[in-house]
């Protein structure tokens, strides 16, 4: 199956192995990622600003390739899919903002119009929703059994929970789902959806790292090998304040489940893209 991806700027930039094996994986799974063309920074963080239209405009072109494509958006970071996400359910419920952004889209060289048509998943939806967890078990060659994961899930997957709608915010599964189906085992700890922090690091480093330590001290607490996330800021945050665990983003652990991981990187190494192939 193909669907619209939107890789987003940290994983085009500083993070570029987690963009290539979600590629890899994808792949192995019978999945094509397909880049929108020219696509921009989806904003970052999401403005509730009544007049802030500009910066949603990347995203709104985005959900319009992968409409016209008739295809599902799919994203891998959970800062884009959070911005994204929330832009959609914006068209879909605010008609001021629908219009205004409309009326920008008019003024393009092809005019056209956006009404939240498009549907948003993020990777691991896709895995859960249309692959299926128990797929996805079938098709690992490489089970990391005896790996005990924490999943951290941060904030922005989950919240806000009524426009995210991607698990119960206080008590999520999806990730230990997939690690069970991967092969190890999920370890549940009290931090998994708290806040790393990453978003007050420029301006309150010792609060963010206080914010970090506890995740990563309260996952190793509760027996955990390492930490996997699905936001390269959250996994960066952890790694810069000194994580006693390893951390992971799940794209990579998935890469190694389904036996890819090593030649993803070694594609990556010698320059080759898996969307160019």
């Amino acid at each position: 199956m193909n669907v619209t991806y939107f890789p987003g700027c940290t994983l085009r930039t500083k993070a570029k192995d987690l963009d290539t094996w979600a590629r890899a994986s994808a792949k192995a799974l019978g999945i094509e990622l397909i880049e929108p063309d020219n696509w921009q920074c989806c904003g970052g963080v999401f403005s509730y600003a009544k007049d802030e239209i500009a910066s949603k405009l990347p995203s709104v072109r985005a959900l319009i390739a992968a409409r016209d494509a008739g295809q599902p958006l799919v994203t891998v970071c959970s800062a884009c899919h959070n911005v994204i996400k929330q832009t959609n359910h914006q068209m879909q419920t605010d008609p001021d903002f629908a219009l205004r952004v409309n009326n920008y889209l008019a003024q393009d060289k092809e005019p056209t119009s956006y009404a939240g048509e498009t549907k948003v998943l993020h990777f691991l939806e896709l895995l859960r929703d249309t692959v299926g967890f128990d797929e996805l078990k079938k098709k690992v060659v490489n089970p990391l059994t005896g790996k005990k994961i924490a999943a951290y899930y941060g904030c922005l997957l989950l919240r806000p929970g009524k426009t995210m709608q991607f698990d119960d915010p206080e008590n999520p599964t999806i990730i230990e789902d997939f690690i069970r189906a991967i092969g190890a085992e999920p370890v549940i700890y009290p931090a998994r959806n708290e806040c790393c922090g990453g978003y007050v690091a420029l301006e309150d480093p010792a609060s963010a790292k206080k914010k970090s330590s506890a995740v990563s001290a309260s996952a190793a607490s509760h027996g955990a090998d390492m930490i996997v996330t699905a936001c390269p800021l959250c996994r960066y945050n952890l790694i810069k304040n000194g994580s006693e665990l390893p951390v992971a983003y799940f794209t990579e652990i998935l890469a190694e489940a389904l036996g890819c991981k090593s030649s993803a990187s070694a594609a990556e190494s010698l320059g080759v893209k898996e969307a160019a192939k």
